[in-house]
Parts: C-alpha cells; structure tokens; sequence
C-alpha cells in the first residue's frame, strides 16, 4: 500500500507554485497513462488559471486550500474548502481566486 499527506503536499506545492513563473504547481498522486483512474494535486497562485480545456473523461474537482471558480460557457461554479466539484463534459477552465490547491480525480476514457 502507498500512502500519501495531502496536508504536507498542499503545503509543498503552495510553495512551489508562489515562486513558479508559471503560478502553478501539480503532481499526480495516483495513476498516469497506464490507468483509467487519475488522481493530481494542482496548486495555482492567486489569479492564475488552467485555460479552457477538453475533458479527458468523467472528472471532479475537490477543493482542499483556497478558491476556486470552474467555468463552463457561461456557467461558473465557486469552489471552497471542502466542495466536491462535478466538471462538465464540455471545453472549460479553472481560475483562482486566491492561493488554491485542488485535487482532480479524472476517469479517463478508454
């Protein structure tokens, strides 16, 4: 069994992103191109984004740090600490708020 402190990459991965030219930060914690199932930690600086995007399959955002606002055509969705966001099966994006880490979980399509 692998185990993994999300309190202690949160924390890593804010860091790392404050610095980042990019304002971003990720690492994938479980899976990759040889599962179906992906998990990635993504921390993003204040104001940053994740600029609009396919969906590679059924995929939720959990909100661990910060805010977030997933957008979608125009619908938005606000995310907060703890908020288990459903991403729809459309081209969208993510922004921050302010200093915010989320946890993506994607089921890829096979």
């Amino acid at each position: 069994m692998q185990k993994e402190s999300l309190t202690a990459l949160v924390r890593h991965h804010l860091e790392t992103a404050s610095t980042a030219s990019s304002g971003r930060s990720a690492h994938t914690i479980y899976g990759g191109h040889e599962h179906v199932l992906r998990q990635t930690l993504i921390a993003l600086r204040a104001g940053t984004s994740l600029d609009e995007h396919e969906n590679p399959g059924e995929a939720t955002v959990q909100v661990l740090h910060g805010r977030v606002t997933l957008l979608a055509g125009e619908n938005r969705w606000n995310g907060s600490p703890g908020d288990l966001m459903f991403v729809p099966d459309s081209r969208h994006s993510l922004e921050s708020v302010e200093d915010s880490v989320v946890l993506l979980t994607v089921a890829k399509r096979r």
